[in-house]
């Protein structure tokens, strides 16, 4: 008989040890005078290190000793199928979220891990190797570990719901990167517009796993994905949900009416989703939202 597949909590714990075994090191790259500089992979928009790769091989080494036969699912290295029954869980990888920012000297970029069993998401790791903050989920709920302190439940250290709606609310998103206004044109812009409109702050900060720890602590109220990949998202919606919060993705069966729905487990592979932290209420930006989805289907792309 093969044996079963560690559970959440567990597959919670390798990750988080894979994940504090390579912060050090990144933590020692992050603005060094000799560090490498990055490549660009589709766009100038979109770069690779030399750190993303090897931190990659790490955490994938780390990850597959822990749980032999299981496979990976990385940004950097591409799938690796898994064998027997360990096959049923993948590890979906990305050693730096937020190159660009890495590059740049810009602290806001993370290690995320998801442990995926049977295609849903069953725990989850942003580790925050500036601000040493380690947010995490399984089964049971999300954490929050500040450095070498104790893991707390994140409910009890999270940002309570700012009174005044929207127009006190920070929200936080890419959106629109250079291939969405080369796509949507001036649309895009009117888009950005209502947003910055409606809201008490709209911030850029170009890493999407931290940017859903913050929403699932509540220091950002909401969240805008637009073109994203499930690196890098998986590990945080999770993180999000645990916490209280939601991902809302399109209503799969009627992608053009705009409608955003809860869709369960495998909404991480949705390349459009709204994080809404928990207790607020974000109307202009799933509005927003829902207007690219129906955008885009019309479109035929």
């Amino acid at each position: 008989m093969s044996p079963a597949l560690p559970r959440p909590a567990e597959l919670r714990a390798i990750a988080l040890d894979a994940a504090r075994a390579v912060v050090g090191d990144l933590a020692a790259a992050f603005r060094s005078p000799t560090a490498i500089g990055p490549e660009a992979k589709t766009t100038h928009h979109d770069l690779v290190t030399v750190h993303d790769r090897h931190t990659e091989a790490r955490l994938v080494a780390a990850l597959t000793t822990a749980v032999p036969g299981s496979g990976v699912l990385g940004e950097e290295l591409g799938a690796q199928a898994g064998t027997g029954e360990a096959a049923r869980l993948t590890w979906i990888v990305d050693p730096i979220d937020g190159t660009s920012n890495f590059t740049h000297g810009f602290a806001m970029f993370s290690v995320s891990l998801a442990a995926e069993v049977d295609g849903e998401v069953v725990a989850g790791v942003v580790l925050d190797p500036v601000g040493r903050l380690a947010f995490s989920a399984d089964a049971d709920g999300a954490y929050l570990t500040r450095g070498d302190g104790p893991e707390r439940p994140l409910a009890e250290v999270a940002r309570p719901a700012p009174a005044g709606g929207e127009r006190a609310q920070n929200l936080v998103t890419s959106y629109p990167a250079g291939e969405a206004i080369a796509r949507e044109g001036e649309d895009a812009l009117r888009r950005f517009g209502r947003l910055v409109t409606a809201h008490a702050t709209v911030r850029r900060t170009v890493s999407g796993a931290l940017e859903l720890a913050h929403t699932a602590a509540g220091w950002a109220d909401a969240a805008l994905y637009v073109d994203t990949k499930p690196w890098d998202v998986a590990a945080g919606q999770l993180i999000l949900r645990r916490a209280g919060g939601r991902w809302l993705t399109p209503d799969p069966a009627a992608p053009s009416s705009g409608r955003l729905v809860d869709d369960g487990p495998r909404a991480h592979t949705c390349p459009f989703a709204l994080a809404v932290a928990p207790g607020r209420e974000a109307p202009t930006t799933a509005a927003v939202l829902g207007d690219i989805v129906a955008s885009r289907a019309t479109d035929h792309v």
